[in-house]
This record gives C-alpha cells, sequence and structure tokens, in this order.
C-alpha cells in the first residue's frame, strides 16, 4: 500500500474505526460512470451514512491532470488551495453490515499498480466481498424502472444473490481491472452495473443511482437510503420530460423503447419466467464497452 495515505491509524483498524468484515464498495468517475449514476451511488451512500474519511490513494502516478484536472479553491483568508483529483475511502458502520466506500475519478495510469492498492486497502480491512458499481449507456426509457446487470465470477456469490456469471469479452475499464485483481486474490467480487437511457447520457441520472444503491443494499443486507435522492428524481423526470417534448423524433423513439420494456414486462410476469434477462442485459454491456473502446 505504498501509495495509499492513510487518515487513521492502520495498524490496527477495527479498533480504531469500529468496523469488521466490511463490504467494499467502489465506483469510479468516467468512462464506468454513465449519467454520473455509480459516482451518485457512493457518494450519497458516504453523506447519507455519516462515513469517516479513512484513507486516499495519492493521485499522483496514476492520473493524468491534463484529462481529470485539480481544482482551485479560496479558504477564508483569500488563500489559493488545489484540490487534487483523489480516490477517496470512508468507512461507517451501517445496520446489519460494516461498509468501506471508495470513490475516485478513474486512473489513467498503471491499472496493475492502482489495483494492487485496492486490493491491498480490502485485506487490511478484512473485506468479506467487494461490490464494483458501473452505469453503462442502453436503448432503454427514462420512464421505465432501471434495469440492472449484476454479476460474479464466484460461485457462491452467484448461488446466494442469483447473479450471473460473466462471458463478455473485449475492452474493459477499471472496474474490469479490479474485478480480476479481487478475484486473483481470492476476494469474492460482485459487479452491479445500470442502463442509463443513450439519448440522456448528459444528464445525471438520480434513477440509476437509487437502482444500483438498492440492489448494492439489499445484497449487504442494510437499509436503502435514497430518501437524499427522491428531489432528485422528480427535476430528472421534468428535465427528461421537457427534453423529449421539445424533439418529435426523440419522442418516437422513446415511446417504441417504452413499448418494447413494457412488452418484456409481460413476458416475464409470466408463470414460470424469470423476473430478469441477464442475457439482454449483458448484451447492453458488451454493445457499450466496445462503442466506447477507441481502438475498435
Amino acid at each position: 500500500m505504498e501509495h495509499v495515505r492513510w487518515l487513521v491509524d492502520p495498524t490496527n483498524l477495527t479498533t480504531e474505526i469500529g468496523i469488521k468484515n466490511p463490504v467494499l464498495l467502489t465506483a469510479f468517475t468516467g468512462w464506468n460512470d454513465a449519467g454520473d449514476a455509480a459516482s451518485t451511488a457512493v457518494r450519497t451512500l458516504v453523506t447519507s451514512t455519516s462515513a469517516r474519511a479513512v484513507a486516499e490513494i495519492d493521485p499522483e502516478i496514476f492520473t493524468d491532470f491534463a484529462t481529470v484536472r485539480p481544482h482551485v479553491r479560496l479558504d477564508t483568508q483569500h488563500n489559493r488551495e488545489i484540490i487534487w483529483p483523489t480516490v477517496g475511502v470512508w468507512a461507517a458502520s451501517l445496520p446489519g453490515t460494516d461498509v468501506v466506500l471508495m470513490l475516485g475519478p478513474e486512473p489513467a495510469l498503471r491499472w496493475r499498480l492502482f489495483s494492487e492498492q485496492i486490493v491491498d486497502l480490502a485485506q487490511a480491512f478484512g473485506a468479506t466481498m467487494v461490490l464494483t458499481l458501473g452505469a453503462l449507456l442502453a436503448d432503454v426509457p427514462h420512464t421505465r424502472p432501471t434495469h440492472i446487470v449484476a454479476t460474479a465470477s464466484d460461485d457462491l456469490l452467484n448461488e446466494r444473490f442469483d447473479l450471473e456469471r460473466p462471458s463478455y469479452e473485449g475492452p474493459t475499464g477499471i472496474v474490469g481491472v479490479v474485478q480480476h485483481a479481487m478475484g486473483r486474490a481470492g476476494i469474492p467480487t460482485a459487479s452491479l452495473w445500470a442502463a442509463v437511457p443513450g439519448y440522456a447520457a448528459q444528464v445525471p441520472s438520480p434513477r440509476a443511482a437509487i437502482a444500483l444503491i438498492e440492489r448494492a443494499c439489499s445484497m449487504m443486507g442494510t437499509p436503502s437510503p435514497t430518501s437524499a435522492l427522491s428531489g432528485e428524481v422528480v427535476r430528472y423526470d421534468q428535465q427528461l420530460a421537457a427534453l423529449v417534448d421539445d424533439d418529435e423524433d426523440l419522442s418516437t423513439y422513446v415511446r417504441r423503447l417504452e413499448a418494447m420494456a413494457d412488452e418484456m414486462a409481460d413476458e416475464i410476469s409470466q408463470p414460470g419466467i424469470d423476473d430478469t434477462d441477464p442475457e439482454r442485459l449483458a448484451a447492453e454491456v458488451e454493445q457499450f464497452l466496445r462503442d466506447r473502446d477507441p481502438n475498435s
């Protein structure tokens, strides 16, 4: 953990921060974060649970600061301060589980070394499970429930939480690299991806963030603190309704997506039909990743 800066005494974390055998929940801004859904989910968990900052990963050797720029801020004495884009780590004790939350920009450099820092953190905290959050652009309407793609390579997690084994091959982001590193370290890891409407790519999606929080909290066995996002959902719906109403072609496209979503909902509501469509959603993930590969 040579690039981890501890904000607490790391020699006895259980005593120092009062957590034991936590779940490690991670998200990264940028490539893996359509509609800011994954980052909003973790940020909401940090603020709503009064999580304590416990560590950060030094960004110096992992970040291209020409792409992810630091911010300048004036303090109360009007002195200039540089805020660097670090990956932060917080800890909280929730009803039913302890959790370590990690959030920051996707690194541009040295992904294997970066992933080693996260594996070392998970081991230092004694994490029993790692959940990585992401969000993808897909052909889905904003007026229907958010689809979540949930996968794991660990057979026990798949059986326990009714997940799917990933079959994707192709370009990946830091989420995929971290998952691989955790698997090699023997730490059970699952990935949750929210499907965000492709026509609303530039609009932050609180709906998708809520869906990720609810699924993650369900797996962790703790209530979902989503009330802070309820007002954001109203504004999001109003913003997209105005966007669609102003564009006849987009309006037609959204109605078609709604019809497709309703048809799928009718099919899966029939007796004997599972309430998910993992193959379709996995295909959306695969296409999303391929479309965003600059070398494809």
